[in-house]
């Protein structure tokens, strides 16, 4: 009963959940918190996929009481299932960070040859060490995160943007080399690239970038307003950053959202309620589910396997 009860959680929270949270309206009043709750959905599903995996076979021996050299074997094969579970999320989370490690390593070299420092006197006066300005008529700005990060804005920005709307988008990026953004999106690109495809749904990957800039909207806001914000957003153009999921194509899409929400003031006490019920339900996830079916049948399991 364990394993069909893990089972069926699991599927839930695969193939039901994300399409319902990634197509709700409230993650965007606390975006934080929602970044929470994929977080917890994620890992609880694989959770349920390894307690499935180590249940089922235990409830199937018990079931059939069978002898103690074939509850040996479907124990080793329990474990050893669950050991290509974990190896595979560690390798495809290995793979996406070592590749993004490299790509970011190749473009902060471009991004330093081809910096014009005569185009610094034109920035505000508080500016990171690590910004770098492109030649381009093109307006755009991204970041890349490390040990080495950069704030990399194009002259075609600087040309379209005032000193307090280039403030607030170096604000922005600021805020996502903090937060090290990048790790959660590298945790959540390869979770999808090493789920079966069957089971895989880009919705937590496309949701959560989106969360994460609203994430660093609401830093660059609380530090320099909401209008030279948006009004930046707005004159920047479509490119998206190096560091984004190579798959990820919607940024016309996802400036328009932004800007609706930015032009929106959410009641604080309305925040705080969101997140708060939002945390609550991350947390419950990962706890529920382990009280009510994972302990009690660990209590049982571990009498009935043949150690």
């Amino acid at each position: 009963m364990t394993a069909l009860l893990l089972g069926a959680l699991g599927l839930t929270l695969s193939l039901v959940v994300p399409g319902i949270l990634a197509t709700a309206r409230w993650p965007g009043r606390a975006p934080a918190a929602a970044v929470a709750l994929w977080q917890s959905v994620t890992l609880t599903g694989v959770l349920c996929a390894l307690g499935v995996v180590l249940a089922a076979p235990q409830e199937l021996v018990s079931e059939l009481g069978s002898d103690r050299p074939v509850g040996a074997a479907a124990l080793l094969l329990a474990l050893a299932v669950a050991a290509v579970i974990i190896v595979r999320l560690l390798v495809s989370l290995a793979r996406v960070t070592l590749r993004s490690r490299a790509r970011r390593a190749r473009h902060r070299l471009l991004v330093d040859l081809l910096d014009s420092v005569e185009q610094h006197g034109e920035l505000p006066a508080e500016v990171p060490a690590g910004l770098r300005v492109l030649d381009g008529p093109l307006p755009f700005a991204y970041c890349l995160p490390g040990r080495s990060p950069r704030v990399v804005l194009s002259d075609g920005a600087l040309r379209v943007l005032d000193t307090a709307q280039v403030a607030a988008v170096i604000a922005h990026e600021q805020a996502h080399l903090r937060h090290r953004h990048d790790l959660v999106m590298e945790s959540f690109t390869a979770f999808y690239r090493a789920v079966p495809w069957p089971l895989r749904s880009r919705a937590p990957l496309d949701a959560v970038h989106l969360l994460l800039e609203m994430v660093a909207d609401d830093a660059a806001r609380r530090r320099c307003g909401a209008a030279p914000l948006r009004t930046a957003l707005a004159l920047l153009g479509d490119a998206v950053s190096p560091d984004s999921p190579a798959e990820f194509g919607g940024a016309a899409a996802e400036r328009r959202h932004r800007l609706d929400r930015l032009a929106a003031a959410e009641p604080r006490a309305v925040t705080r309620t969101v997140s708060l019920l939002a945390i609550g339900g991350a947390v419950g996830l990962l706890v529920l589910p382990t009280v009510i079916l994972v302990v009690p049948w660990l209590d049982r399991a571990l009498s009935a396997w043949p150690l």
